[in-house]
């Protein structure tokens, strides 16, 4: 039946569909590139070709049905023929069924030269029979779809699709399968389209479902808008707990890193050192960086505010420092490791759940490509994300809130700027505490501060073409990270 989806018909159900991300593209053609009968359903891997860019490909489970189920979403329904009703299966109990009953016996399935894998996992408790799970989608705005097991388990079917396994599937199965670090959702299975001669394409994860009510964002949030009550009366008072909360962050950060330090691993997670293409990598994409928001900064200078125009000259002025830091290096010496890391590390991927952090999406950074977003780096590079997610979170409070408004803004710069160093050294310290020291992952302390100052860096300097573009009155905000960074690499010059 899957046989008769036109690319018009194809087209126009993508279109209504949350997950699909070539919306604002021009689309010169879809069609289902490759399909695999799974039970009563069909497996099919959607093929969309734009008129500029790169063609994108898209997990579709079908399954066809003489009428349309009373409770079928609006982005449930695929197309309409004349024999009867195309359905995303998702939303049929019998695909989810089938799911989870491969998942549970790891079986395969497979036709002609291809098969479905379905792995098992520690988290995937073997109470929990097939036949006894009721199972539901979840109506999330997402670029995945999301279903739910019973009372814990939590599955994500991938959507978009690239030629090579998922990142995040790695890392959980990875942690949970030989570590024993537990702040992450535990690794329940997986399931991948496997092929002769071609990488294996992830098609989707489960893991043990987690009962959190806010990420660590709103958290944080909660602690400076009290906080930020005793600005207005130069009060600058900060509740203990939120510094008993920011160094469990660091503890659990760093369990999580020496969970991923597996020197008798295979290739894929074993530690490496610092290579030259690796450092050639590195400086590849700061360069870019630095050329790209240099220019965009130029094109947007004179609409910035005096006080962010000030921090931006100081950035535009030290063009030569920032470039001959990003050049060192390749000659530096560095004896610290690299391992495979979260990636796309910040406030918003870890939840609050009694009492202590569950750190979640393992996916990288979405704008990378799957292949960089597997390559090793320090672990300081996941720190720095989390470092200035906490700077973001402070200033966006204090810059962007009416008790704040009659307040010098040098005096709230002061103010932030005091905030964040307690919550750096705070966080950095019970980091490092609980790695150890000396560790293989940071030769010297030396190491430790050259290597944040360049991730630092290299993420505020990617943050501010986010904030040119999308968020002008934000600019400051990087800004005063990459000056703070500037600083101390002047001081390091002498």
């Amino acid at each position: 039946m899957h046989n008769q989806l036109t690319p018009q018909l194809l087209e126009q159900f993508l279109k209504k569909c949350r997950w699909f991300a070539g919306k604002a593209r021009e689309i010169v053609d879809c069609s289902i590139d490759e399909s695999l009968q799974f039970r009563d359903a069909w497996i099919c891997i959607v093929v969309v070709t734009y008129k500029e860019g790169d063609k994108e490909y898209y997990q579709l489970p079908l399954s066809f049905q003489n009428d349309v189920p009373n409770d079928l979403p609006e982005q449930g329904l695929v197309a309409a023929l004349p024999e009867g009703y195309l359905i995303d299966a998702i939303y049929t109990d019998q695909f989810r069924r089938d799911l989870y009953e491969h998942m549970y016996n790891a079986e395969e399935a497979s036709a002609a030269n291809s098969a479905l894998t379905f792995r098992k996992g520690k988290g995937l408790d073997d109470q929990d029979q097939p036949g006894q799970i009721p199972s539901k989608v979840l109506p999330v705005d997402s670029s995945n779809s999301a279903m739910i097991f019973g009372e814990n388990y939590f599955f994500k079917l991938y959507r978009k699709l690239f030629q090579e396994t998922n990142p995040e599937v790695e890392l959980v199965e990875f942690i949970t399968q030989n570590s024993p670090f537990r702040q992450i959702p535990a690794f329940c299975g997986s399931i991948t389209w496997q092929r002769p001669d071609v990488p294996d394409i992830t098609l989707g994860m489960m893991q043990r479902k987690v009962d959190a009510q806010k990420d660590n964002w709103s958290t944080t949030g909660e602690y400076i808008d009290e906080f930020m009550h005793g600005v207005p009366l130069e009060v600058f008072s900060i509740k203990e707990n939120l510094f008993e909360q920011v160094a469990l962050l660091g503890r659990r950060t760093a369990e999580m890193h020496l969970a991923l330090y597996a020197p008798d691993a295979d290739e894929a997670f074993a530690p490496e050192p610092f290579t030259d293409e690796y450092r050639q990598f590195l400086l590849k994409r700061m360069t870019h960086l630095i050329e790209s928001r240099f220019n965009l900064l130029n094109d947007r200078f004179d609409q910035l505010p005096p006080e962010t125009q000030e921090m931006a000259t100081r950035f535009r002025d030290s063009r030569k420092l920032i470039e001959d830091f990003a050049r060192g290096i390749l000659e530096r010496p560095i004896e610290s490791l690299r391992i495979r890391i979260h990636g796309d590390y910040h406030l918003g991927q870890v939840l609050s759940s009694e009492n202590d952090f569950i750190i979640i999406d393992f996916e990288g950074e979405p704008e990378a490509s799957i292949t960089d977003r597997k390559v090793k780096h320090s672990p300081l590079k996941d720190v720095s994300g989390m470092l200035r997610s906490y700077h973001y979170a402070v200033s966006s409070k204090l810059f962007d809130n009416t008790e704040t408004e009659g307040i010098d803004p040098q005096r709230l710069q002061r103010i932030t700027s005091r905030w964040y160093s307690l919550m750096k050294s705070t966080y950095f310290d019970a980091y490092l505490e609980t790695f150890g020291w000396p560790h293989p992952v940071f030769k010297s302390r030396a190491e430790v501060n050259y290597l944040m100052l360049y991730y630092l860096l290299e993420k505020a300097v990617y943050e501010l073409g986010y904030e040119l573009s999308y968020r002008p009155d934000w600019v400051k905000i990087p800004l005063k990270g990459i000056v703070d960074v500037l600083q101390e690499i002047e001081m390091l010059n002498g």
